[in-house]
């Protein structure tokens, strides 16, 4: 397995390739703004003696003394110019490359992958890409976009074919659903490290226990079997493979070798991989970053998939019950203990003691909301509770919910339903998902997204329940 310390954790960065324009001082600005605290070398032969965001530009990575070691280089120069440049970074003992430039196979030039190949192989370089971003280390201030924190690290992994996604899954989880990264990588054309490379370092990366890919190829059969071979492991010791495979229709898949190079392979057959090694296909990022979120956040796994629902509404509960049984999931009967709980404090008058628990008005009153998530957490038949409700900033909520749930025993889920984007009232909201992610409740906006997100969590709970050694 390749050691990855020297590329996430660099005791120097270079970029080669920086312009005095917006577009070519992108990197020098991102690493600047960053945080990063080690030294950043800048490069390009044609500005040498300039100084550009306060760094001096050399003219190649060979001026720089020896014992001034560059572990991990970015190089954003044409494409016919990268094997050239990958030759002074092999002189120079660079370890890690990320080609930011595009140009290679995805446009027919292949012969250039090829030449690349040669150079990284003749000095032991190892490259991500070409045409992707590389990587996201929030820990270590490494950064590909200046929209990202660096002060909010976390335990989700991914790896992208897409640039623009990666940055993309990254914000939101960093800003809306508390899946802060670990290290995310924006791998492109992996014509040399690729997924399995990747998936390989995370299975024993203690910092990551919840990983997404975005797959438009897998460049051979035999990176396959191994890929196949490493979900699996990384299902079976509990880390989440989400998969998000891209490449159903004729459109797609000419549009994969353009953007990557490579062939998209059947859908179905990735159907069959998934099933074999326990990972989690998603169709889109949104359910990409739901499911992340509630591996995040849920307090435990759901013994079964029976769930306990209360609403303040019946066609909400209408709602929740088609739903969720369309995805698998199971609405059982109340025990008859639990509905004669149910009647000694919820009025008969606008309620229905059954499951979904409808409580009309009385959703809205504290202690009555406290008493109905106690007694459906006791309820034998359940293994999971899940209330519905619009976005409500009372702190007495929140404390009821609070109060509840340190008596709970089972997971606790919220559905919010997501109401027209206010800028008076967005911090508000983010306000009181971030108070619930805090208490180990996911909260979703919408009934859908929790329905795929909890048959998700319980088909791998099956998988590594049936297949652990």
């Amino acid at each position: 397995m390749t050691d990855f310390e020297k590329l996430f954790n660099p005791r120097a960065v270079g970029i080669i390739g920086v312009t005095e324009k917006w577009g070519g001082g992108y990197w020098v600005n991102t690493f600047k703004n960053s945080g990063f605290d080690k030294p950043i070398y800048i490069f390009n032969p044609r500005l040498k003696g300039k100084v550009i965001a306060d760094f001096p530009v050399y003219g190649s990575v060979l001026e720089i003394p020896d014992d001034k070691p560059i572990d991990y280089v970015i190089v954003a120069v044409p494409a016919r110019i990268v094997p050239t440049v990958l030759e002074e970074c092999g002189k120079k003992g660079v370890s890690f490359a990320t080609i930011f430039s595009s140009g290679f196979s995805e446009v027919g030039n292949h012969h250039l992958e090829v030449e690349v190949l040669e150079v990284v192989k003749k000095y032991n370089i190892r490259v991500i890409g070409p045409n992707c971003l590389g990587i996201f280390v929030p820990k270590n201030k490494i950064t590909f976009s200046r929209g990202l924190l660096t002060n909010a690290s976390g335990n989700f992994g991914g790896v992208f074919q897409s640039g623009g996604l990666a940055i993309y899954i990254s914000a939101k989880g960093q800003s809306i659903y508390g899946t802060n990264p670990s290290k995310i990588l924006s791998i492109g054309n992996q014509i040399d490290l690729n997924f399995v490379d990747f998936l390989e370092y995370f299975l024993e990366d203690d910092e990551t226990s919840i990983i997404a890919l975005y797959v438009e190829n897998i460049k051979s059969q035999e990176i396959g079997r191994k890929f196949i071979k490493v979900v699996n492991k990384l299902t079976l010791k509990g880390k989440p493979v989400i998969l998000w495979k891209v490449g159903s229709g004729e459109a797609t898949r000419e549009t994969i070798m353009s953007h990557t190079g490579g062939l998209a392979g059947s859908l179905k057959i990735w159907e069959a991989v998934a099933k074999q090694t326990g990972a989690l296909m998603v169709k889109d990022s949104n359910e990409l970053i739901n499911l992340a979120m509630i591996f995040q956040h849920i307090s435990s796994m759901p013994m079964n998939r029976n769930m306990g629902i209360t609403t303040g509404g019946g066609g909400a509960s209408i709602e929740t019950a088609d739903t969720f049984e369309r995805y698998n999931l199971k609405v059982p009967k109340l025990a008859p203990e639990t509905a004669a709980k149910f009647k000694e404090f919820v009025p008969d008058v606008n309620t229905i003691f059954r499951n979904p628990l409808d409580l009309g008005g009385s959703m809205g009153h504290p202690e009555t909301f406290y008493k109905t998530l106690v007694t459906l957490d006791s309820d034998p038949n359940i293994s999971a509770v899940i209330f519905i409700k619009t976005y409500d900033f009372n702190h007495i909520f929140l404390e009821t919910i609070k109060r509840a749930y340190k008596e709970m025993k089972k997971p606790l889920i919220c559905i919010a339903y997501k109401i027209v984007d206010d800028t008076s009232d967005y911090a508000n909201k983010v306000h009181f998902k971030r108070e619930l992610f805090k208490m180990k409740i996911p909260v979703f906006e919408s009934v859908e997204l929790a329905a795929k997100a909890l048959d998700k969590i319980c088909t791998f709970r099956e998988f590594h329940t049936k297949h652990k050694v």
